[in-house]
């Protein structure tokens, strides 16, 4: 399986759309780009697998492989990337604003249920994330 995340930058946030098979899945928010600064920026642009991990705080997630100079990226829900995340990717439902969105959960729960079907599988999902430009 492979997901598309196509991105925006903003000053406060960065925005974008996640793709399935070329079909909009819902939206993202994260930190701005901060080069790649652990906890204060998000992650840079790149091919990326996804594996499954549990945490008490989390509950089942979602968790990037192999980013350059960091650990622990996550994908779970938030509303406000700057309030909310340290560097993980949130879906949400609707962007609100820079950084921002709506119904977070209920976007985590469409990535989730694709991604770990196929994982049950034995199959791998990757995410390509890249810019609008």
């Amino acid at each position: 399986m492979k997901l598309e995340l196509i991105r925006t930058y903003f000053p406060n946030g960065t925005n974008g759309s996640i793709f399935l098979n070329g079909n909009l899945l819902c939206y993202s928010i994260e930190l701005p780009w901060h080069n790649n600064l652990n906890r204060i920026s998000c992650v840079p642009e790149g091919t990326y697998e996804l594996v499954e991990r549990y945490s008490p705080k989390h509950g089942w997630h979602l968790m990037l492989q192999n980013v350059p100079g960091r650990q622990l990226i996550l994908v779970h829900a938030a509303n406000d990337a700057i309030k909310e995340l340290k560097g993980c990717i949130a879906p949400v439902s609707l962007l609100t604003a820079e950084g921002k969105g709506t119904g977070s959960r209920v976007a985590l729960r469409k990535i989730n249920s694709n991604a770990f079907a196929t994982l049950a599988k034995k199959e791998k999902v990757f995410i390509t994330i890249k810019s609008d430009k």
